[in-house]
């Protein structure tokens, strides 16, 4: 069932219904078949007055584009650390909505539970979606690791306060590791597997890589994916 709630909420009423919606997390894997692996990243225009989500389906376990969505909404909740599923989930709902090809797991930039109340991006959008999410995160939120060896796939377990919250990934050797976590229906390591099933010879996953340049405002870009989706490409 998909959580629903409202959105023009204070920061105060934010945090508390965090605590409250923490508890229907689920960090076990209960997923299916996944066909369809889409990418979630958001951007800000206009000074961030504007929110633009991007949303890319990657079909599995080729990779290739077979749809994507771009929303555009006001921005309507400050920049608060900790908060920022309240800034950007009502885009990213938005292009969500918009999508052909539904996807049966979302791969988001940013955290799942490596959050200080566990409730981070991608597992309220997985909430709110009522689908299998996973935050793949670029920077650390939270938590310690030890040193991650030096080669593709390797991993550490990322702990706070002897809690393991995530795990920092090493996707190709001598690149800095990703952030990897539960975000709603997946357990961490089906998580690892999934996110490494989308890199390619990058850093990032082909998701975020496809769901970033659209959400980065680049216009050329969203022409290029067109035209990657006319019939005769796919």
């Amino acid at each position: 069932m998909k959580l629903r709630h409202r959105w023009d909420l204070t920061p105060a009423e934010a945090i508390a219904l965090q605590e409250r919606i923490r508890r229907r997390v689920e960090t076990r894997d209960r997923l299916g078949t996944v066909r369809h692996v889409a990418g979630v990243d958001v951007g800000f225009e206009r000074d961030g007055t504007v929110t633009r989500a991007a949303v890319a389906v990657l079909a599995v376990p080729g990779l290739q584009l077979v749809d994507f969505a771009i929303a555009r909404l006001p921005t309507r909740f400050p920049y608060v650390p900790g908060l920022l599923s309240f800034r950007e989930i009502p885009a990213a709902l938005r292009a969500l909505s918009g999508l052909r090809v539904t996807p049966q797991l979302l791969l988001c930039d940013g955290q799942g539970i490596a959050h200080p109340r566990r409730v981070g991006l991608a597992s309220h959008l997985g909430l709110a979606a009522d689908l299998p999410s996973i935050g793949v995160a670029k920077t650390l939120l939270i938590g310690e690791h030890r040193a991650v060896p030096n080669r593709k796939g390797a991993w550490s377990p990322l702990l706070d306060d002897g809690e393991v919250i995530g795990a920092a990934l090493r996707t190709r050797k001598d690149v800095k590791p990703l952030f990897i976590s539960v975000g709603h229906r997946v357990a961490l390591e089906t998580a690892i597997r999934w996110v490494m099933a989308c890199v390619t010879r990058f850093r990032l996953p082909e998701t975020t890589r496809w769901a970033h340049r659209l959400a980065s405002g680049d216009e050329a870009e969203v022409g290029r994916a067109r035209v990657w989706l006319e019939p005769g490409n796919l």
